[in-house]
């Protein structure tokens, strides 16, 4: 017989068959790939075409030659160059039909050092991972445990258990009820399961394991369960620690007084507690549809952006800023921002933590505390004015009328000098009644401070003062420009807010420059959130502040000879601002004009 003859020569199979000389008479095409023969090898002795085989392998064959019918094994060969090489095989004597050629010998021989390392690598990787096997037979009602399996339930190699056994390690309570069940189940209806439950191991120890079983059904019978058992105490109590610690950080993430976020690479807000949304009046949902640049003030944008790149960078491990948002009203919120970058396994940022803490109301404290000390300096700086000016003026006019009183009564005069001192005594009184008229005033002003201030809107004040003065506008042909939103409110006391304006528009208008076609006088608002400034500006005369910048809201004080200038008007209006927490400041060149600002708390 040839091999192309042979019905076996495609067999699937790795074989060879030899005669009693140890000759080969047939093969397989699997044997001969399986080893990369030739196929000339026909005629060969088979030790010979393949002499790295083991020598048990001989002693198997000549054992079926002496008329023993099937002989298997397994062997390792360690060559020469270091190599192993595990070999299967199984050798079967085939009987004579003719009986002619003698006994032949079937080998089928196999190279299994892959599977052999696959089997050993499972090994090794199943005592690392500390998997166990376990198999049910409910046929002979029987429960085998593998080595592992035991070492995890820690007795000894020749522990044999049974089922009710098996159950009864497993922590009385949830784990034990739990498995009871999935076994019935398995057993009745043939579920499957998967679970991580809790032994109590001979010695008392308490060990987390997960528990695999499969069950087998024969005509919807269970007859068999097979299944893994695995070590997982270490990783699980891990698992629950790391749990335990994230709920503990969510509990003072979502808990915490003051406002915390969590915010992506791109700024976006990745979660938000809700100290947070109170303190920006946003909703958890509107919040996690921006991202930190869309809240921020634009002038804090820059040094925030600067800080968060040296963070990426690995420049800091974290920063700290006292900056502004904008709530969903569009206010203003001062907070101290605390900024600590979240990085994985690998080093790399995955998300920032925010700290956000409102300190709205002491920046608002800070502020009102300011500008009563400002308010207070004022006040004081006013007072040592008015201390001055009832000090000088009165003493002045004091003496003056002494001296015009001696002159009267002083009968050694003659009567002419007597009757002029008549004159200049009534003009010297009414002097005097003046200036103590002004003084008047100015106190006036200081006691309407405790009036409660009230709301006035801007622009129809500013309107009504232009409608009372009109004859005096059109008279000096002046062009009045007005700007003022007609939301801005102050508060103030509404005569003072009409004086004010009063006294400034006409003031422009009274000090025009004659020399220029047109007297200018630009009224305007801008909106500061807390405050509104109030800006009057003219193209007149202006003023030499180098020169008299320091006496310009001074009483009695002038600067263009004016002959209807008493030096009162920007007195009584300084004091009337200051007494409603308000300031003024101003701007002046000779020639070009002047611009006074006045800064007003906002209703």
């Amino acid at each position: 017989m040839t091999p192309v003859e042979s019905v076996f020569q495609d067999a699937s199979i790795p074989f060879t068959i030899i005669n009693q000389e140890q000759s080969i008479i047939d093969y397989s095409t699997q044997w001969l790939n399986s080893f990369n023969l030739d196929s000339d090898i026909m005629g060969k002795n088979f030790f010979e075409a393949m002499p790295q085989l083991p020598e048990e392998l001989k002693i198997d064959i000549n054992y079926c030659l002496e008329g023993i019918k099937t002989r298997s094994d397994s062997k390792r060969i360690v060559q020469k160059n270091g190599d192993s090489i595990w070999y299967d095989w199984k050798v079967s004597l085939l009987s004579d039909q003719d009986g002619n050629d003698g006994p032949k010998i079937l080998v089928i021989l196999e190279n299994i050092t892959h599977k052999r390392l696959e089997e050993e690598l499972l090994i090794k990787s199943q005592q690392v991972a500390r998997i166990g096997g376990w198999e049910v037979d409910l046929v002979k009602n029987t429960l085998y445990w593998s080595k592992i399996t035991k070492e995890i339930h820690e007795v000894p190699e020749d522990y044999l258990p049974d089922l009710a056994k098996g159950i009864s390690f497993y922590k009385e309570g949830y784990s034990r009820d739990t498995i009871s069940k999935l076994v019935k189940e398995g057993i009745e209806q043939g579920k499957k399961w998967d679970v991580e439950l809790q032994i109590v191991t001979s010695k008392g120890n308490v060990v987390w394991v997960r528990a695999i079983g499969e069950p087998e059904m024969l005509n919807d019978k269970c007859v068999r369960i097979v299944g893994t058992f695995q070590d997982i105490d270490g990783r699980k109590r891990a698992q629950l620690l790391l749990e335990n610690s994230r709920a503990s950080l969510k509990g003072t993430f979502d808990n915490s007084s003051i406002g915390m976020a969590l915010v992506a690479k791109n700024g976006k807000f990745i979660d938000v507690n809700s100290s947070l949304c109170e303190s920006l009046g946003y909703t958890k949902e509107n919040l996690l549809n921006l991202n930190f640049q869309d809240i921020t003030h634009p002038d804090d944008l820059e040094i925030d952006l600067k800080l968060l790149n040296e963070l990426v960078k690995g420049k800091r491990n974290s920063y700290q800023i006292e900056k502004r948002y904008f709530n969903n009203n569009r206010q203003l919120v001062y907070v101290i921002l605390t900024v600590t970058a979240e990085r994985n396994i690998d080093g790399e940022i995955s998300h920032f933590i925010s700290q956000i803490v409102d300190i709205s109301t002491r920046i608002k404290a800070e502020k009102k505390l300011k500008g009563l000390l400002e308010l207070t300096t004022n006040q004081n700086n006013s007072l040592m004015n008015f201390a001055h000016i009832v000090s000088h003026n009165l003493r002045s006019h004091a003496a003056n009328l002494t001296m015009i009183s001696d002159f009267v009564t002083d009968e050694s005069l003659a009567d002419d000098i007597r009757k002029d001192s008549l004159k200049l005594l009534t003009q010297a009184s009414q002097g005097l009644n003046e200036t103590i008229s002004h003084l008047n005033e100015v106190v006036q002003v200081k006691l309407e401070t405790d009036k409660k201030l009230k709301s006035i809107p801007l622009k129809p004040l500013v309107e009504k003062v232009l409608n009372d003065i009109r004859a005096v506008i059109d008279e000096n042909n002046a062009d009045i420009f007005i700007d003022i939103p007609d939301s801005i409110q102050v508060k103030g006391v509404l005569a003072y807010m009409e004086s004010i304006v009063l006294n400034l528009v006409t003031n422009a208008i009274k000090y025009k420059d004659q020399s220029k076609n047109t007297t200018k006088v630009a009224i305007t608002a801008t909106d500061n959130n807390e405050t509104a400034v109030l800006q009057i500006e003219d193209n007149g005369l202006g003023i030499d502040l180098d020169k008299y910048g320091e006496k310009l809201f001074g009483m009695y004080k002038t600067f263009h000879g004016n002959e209807d200038a008493r030096g009162i008007g920007l007195f009584i209006t300084k004091n009337q601002i200051e007494s409603m927490g308000g300031k003024i400041v101003v701007e002046s060149q000779p020639t070009i004009g002047t611009i006074f600002k006045v800064t007003l708390l906002k209703q």
